[in-house]
C-alpha cells in the first residue's frame, strides 16, 4: 500500500496507549521516522518546529514502544498504539490531551 504523504513529505500520527486506548498525543512521520519506528520498535517523529527528526524518550527517558502501526482509509494517517513508559506530554502530563478547550 502506498502512503500518501503531504506536500511537505509528512504524515500524521496519533499515538494511542494500547492498553487503556486513551490517546496521547498527535505527531509526524517523514519516511526516516516511520522506517525507524518499525525498525527499532520505538515511536520516531519529524519535528516541523525544530526541523528534525527525534527519538520520542531520547532524552526523558518516556520512550513508546510500539505494539501496532495502523493507517487509515486514506492511507494519510498513521494510528501507533504503544506501551508508554513514561508521560507522552512534554508538560509531564500523561497525554497531551489533557485540557478541555474551555480551559483557562
Amino acid at each position: 500500500m502506498e502512503i500518501k504523504w503531504d506536500e511537505r513529505g509528512l504524515l500524521p500520527a496519533i499515538v494511542q496507549d494500547a492498553q487503556s486506548g486513551a490517546v496521547l498525543m498527535l505527531a509526524y512521520m517523514n519516511e526516516e521516522a516511520l522506517r525507524l519506528t518499525l525498525e527499532t520498535g520505538e515511536a520516531h517523529f519529524w519535528s516541523r518546529s525544530r526541523n528534525e527528526l527525534w527519538h520520542k524518550g531520547a532524552t526523558s527517558g518516556n520512550v513508546q514502544r510500539v505494539r501496532d502501526v495502523r493507517v487509515d482509509c486514506d492511507v494519510d494517517t498513521i494510528l501507533l498504539k504503544v506501551d508508554p513508559a513514561g508521560p507522552a506530554c512534554h508538560t509531564g502530563e500523561y497525554s497531551c490531551f489533557y485540557r478541555t478547550l474551555t480551559d483557562e
